[in-house]
């Protein structure tokens, strides 16, 4: 590009404009099975159609040229001959003009007759000279260079019969009145003078042009009837394979969407019958596989949540026993005080199980509430950096972007507990030697990640942590119900936010929990993991 020429931009509207319906036209194809069947049938059938078409239309014109060529050089050695007998013929009467007004007598029989009632026309060239040249005669007004310069040159150096395809031009038409033709050429010698003149016949093959022409146009519209014809049937066949597809797609999102009564509708015995017939009886098989489990679950929760209620007032008559325990574990003996330090240790441990119960069966039961305020994600990183237990595990605690305001609406009692959990598991579990908390704000979010550097997470262990009662050591002694990280994420869902984790074996793992400020959606995420 020139120092004086600029790059020419389509205006943003424009473009828009013009890819709109491109990109339609690809959501489409994508989307639509029906259409890239009948569009591939209809293009592999119209290259079909167009290579038939070719090869049928090749071998016709192929066969009109060569009946016309074989007709026409019949048609001139019959005329050669005739003419050679009347040059025997002339011999009698001597002189050259005898023998040129018999030649010319037989071109201008030609002249005398209509055009388009002459089968051909005629060339006479002659008597020859040394350069092969002579006198040209013509039957009809035709151009110079009529006849083809090879066959001219084949004609005089030979003394056989040739022909070649040639266009046959008219004197003063266009090159749009030219006719393709053949012409047959060759000699005759006057037996007197030893004379020789080349005659030419001109056959035009304007009849089988037209008749080429017809058989064309009825391919053509032959042709385009074939491909709309296996286009229809394409579509018709496609409909009646895919309406019971896309019966069978709607059915399984209204069954997805909770309507478990949903069925297709079986009609025949063919093979799309049998197909409905089998996807009812799936579906009915899943009705009631997902009422069961729906009963255990709605037992189970029952259950956990009567356990834990039931619970409660034993567990708190002997926590005051404990208590009391306590208080007179001076006036105990070694042992005895031992046992009351331990049985307040379980106690507490059993508490903190009851606790988590119970919170899950709210969840369950959808009876969780929110008790939203304005908080700031940062003084929550700041206190979080004080847990006991990072501090008797020896964990050095780093804050990254705590320094700066960070406010939500949440519920602080979950958050804090949301938080309070990712340390302790890093405490038990990771065998890191320190943690990092990252506070990060983005516009419609706030994120705090917990990140350390212990032994990680395995694949497929990033969605499992959440799972109730799971660990990834079952055989690990350092306590815990695998319920932490459950109800985490549950407190982040309840306030539209989110809990992800990331990790790899070895190189340590990382918790994000993304809240929106306003009650709106957690997206984008405000931290993006390193392991991501």
């Amino acid at each position: 590009m020139g120092t004086g020429e600029r790059a020419m931009k389509v205006p943003a509207p424009v473009r828009a404009m013009v890819l709109r319906p491109v990109r339609a036209a690809r959501r489409l194809w994508r989307r639509s099975l029906q259409i890239r069947v009948i569009a591939s049938t209809v293009v592999l059938c119209g290259v079909v159609v167009v290579l038939a078409g070719w090869a049928l239309l090749d071998n016709i014109a192929h066969g009109l040229a060569e009946n016309r060529r074989d007709a026409a050089i019949a048609q001139a050695r019959t005329g050669y001959n005739t003419a050679q007998a009347r040059l025997d013929a002339a011999v009698e009467s001597p002189g050259d003009s005898t023998q040129s007004a018999s030649l010319t007598q037989l071109v201008d029989s030609l002249t005398a007759a209509s055009p388009k009632s002459r089968v051909y026309d005629m060339v006479l060239e002659g008597p020859l000279n040394a350069s092969g040249h002579g006198p040209v005669r013509t039957s009809t007004e035709l151009a110079k260079g009529t006849v083809p310069d090879d066959l001219q040159h084949a004609v005089v150096s030979g003394r056989g019969t040739y022909w070649r395809y040639s266009e046959l031009p008219l004197a003063g038409g266009s090159q749009s009145d030219d006719q393709a033709g053949v012409v047959v050429g060759s000699t005759v010698t006057s037996p007197s003078s030893g004379d020789r003149y080349a005659m030419y016949y001109l056959f035009s093959m304007a009849e089988q042009q037209a008749t080429l022409a017809l058989v064309r146009k009825a391919l053509i519209i032959a042709g385009f009837a074939m491909v709309a014809l296996v286009g229809a049937i394409a579509w018709l066949v496609t409909r009646q394979v895919l309406n019971p597809i896309r019966s069978a797609r709607s059915t399984a999102e209204r069954l997805a969407q909770g309507s478990l009564e949903e069925r297709m509708q079986i009609q025949g015995e063919d093979d799309l019958a049998r197909l409905a017939s089998s996807f009812n009886q799936m579906a009915a098989s899943l009705q009631q596989q997902i009422r069961q489990l729906q009963e255990l679950s709605r037992l189970q929760q029952r259950f956990v949540s009567d356990v834990s209620h039931e619970l409660r007032t034993p567990l708190t008559t002997v926590q005051m026993a404990a208590e009391v325990l306590g208080r007179s574990k001076s006036q105990l003996d070694a042992q005895s005080a031992r046992a009351a330090e331990l049985l307040r240790r379980e106690l507490k441990r059993f508490e903190d199980l009851l606790r988590d119960l119970l919170d899950l069966s709210r969840f369950d039961a959808g009876a969780a509430g929110l008790q939203l305020a304005k908080v700031d994600m940062a003084a929550v990183a700041r206190r979080a950096a004080g847990n006991p237990q990072l501090a008797r595990a020896s964990i050095a605690v780093e804050l990254s972007g705590a320094d700066r305001p960070a406010v939500v609406d949440a519920d602080i009692r979950r958050v804090e507990r949301i938080i309070r959990n990712l340390l302790n598991n890093v405490a038990k579990y990771s065998g890191s030697q320190r943690v990092r908390v990252t506070v990060a704000a983005a516009t419609e979010c706030v994120s705090i990640s917990v990140r350390d550097w212990g032994r990680g997470l395995d694949q497929g262990e990033t969605e499992r942590v959440f799972d109730r009662f799971w660990r990834s050591d079952p055989a690990r002694t350092q306590g815990g119900t695998g319920l932490g990280l459950s109800i985490s994420r549950e407190d982040a869902l309840l306030q539209r936010g989110t809990l992800t984790a990331w990790g790899a074996p070895g190189r340590g793992a990382e918790f994000i929990l993304t809240i929106p400020r306003l009650g709106g959606s957690a997206d984008p995420p405000a931290i993006i993991s390193e392991f991501a």
